[in-house]
């Protein structure tokens, strides 16, 4: 169980936008270059989003969210070469069984960890700076979500990665205080009151949270924050619903989620997919009842 809960960070690794300069406890706003990188991220256009999300870097250096992205195409990459992200909604797939004798590529570890760096050294810069800087705490909260991902689905070492879960959603609290509307951190702080949740009670007293109740239910709430008020995560948080409630053995909501998802980025083939078999399920459950 632990193992696909950690596969939910997977998408926090990306988002936001940002100047050359620093910025103090403003939210990110709508930027093109941004927003066409999510877009190509979201259909798995990973080529398309590496470029557009590299000359948004060579014109805003400064910016320490847009290495934050860049290292996020590179984990969005590695995780749909080795199949973790099908993995996520039915585990039975042959085509997943083949694929897990692929082993992590060095090449693109050295470049996520890289960028990973960058973006938190110029992101703590700005936080010496201005403590309050919602950009550089988000890019915090993110950079803490992908070390914990690879971690956790690539090298599959999950007990050691939970500190860094724990570090995301301290990060995640720290920009909700200062700006209670930045809708996409509640997919962060969502996804914390899931996972913790979703643990024995008893382990939940060597587990520690920073603001978080340890509920499914608030978890799932938190989610549809972002689900319906976010803007870069907006996306991610149905997916991440539609796994969830999957999990939850509730298809018709995952479904739900998943055709939201699929009508806004319809070119992306591991939901085309998955909702096929998804749809199959719910076929086969209501002839079941049926009889």
């Amino acid at each position: 169980m632990m193992k696909w809960i950690l596969t939910a960070a997977i998408f926090l690794a990306i988002a936001s936008t940002g100047s050359a300069e620093p910025q103090a406890a403003l939210r990110p706003s709508g930027n093109r270059a941004i927003e066409d990188t999510f877009h190509a991220l979201y259909n798995f256009h990973f080529v398309k989003a590496r470029n557009t999300i590299q000359f948004y870097i060579a014109k805003h250096p400064g910016d320490p969210l847009g290495y934050s992205v860049l290292a996020a195409v590179g984990l969005f990459q590695e995780l749909d070469r080795l199949s973790i992200l099908e993995g996520e909604f039915f585990k039975d797939d042959d085509k997943i069984k083949d694929k897990k004798k692929l082993k992590p590529d060095p090449v693109l570890r050295s470049e996520i960890y890289d960028n990973i760096a960058k973006a938190q050294r110029i992101a703590l810069s700005h936080l010496k700076r201005d403590a309050n800087d919602t950009n550089a705490l988000f890019t915090m909260t993110m950079t803490e979500g992908m070390i914990l991902d690879y971690m956790a689905l690539v090298e599959k070492r999950q007990a050691a990665s939970l500190k860094y879960a724990r570090s995301a959603q301290s990060y995640a609290v720290r920009t909700l205080a200062v700006d209670p509307e930045f809708y996409d951190v509640y997919c962060t702080t969502g996804f914390s009151e899931y996972l913790l949740g979703s643990i024995p009670f008893f382990l939940r007293w060597f587990i520690k949270f920073d603001d978080t109740e340890g509920s499914k239910e608030a978890g799932l709430r938190k989610l549809q924050i972002a689900a319906t008020k976010g803007n870069y995560f907006k996306p991610f948080s149905k997916l991440l619903l539609a796994i969830f409630y999957l999990r939850q053995e509730e298809p018709a909501m995952s479904e739900r989620y998943l055709a939201q998802f699929e009508a806004a980025y319809p070119e992306n083939p591991l939901v085309k997919r998955e909702r096929k078999k998804l749809a199959k399920m719910i076929a086969a459950i209501a002839a079941e009842q049926g009889k």
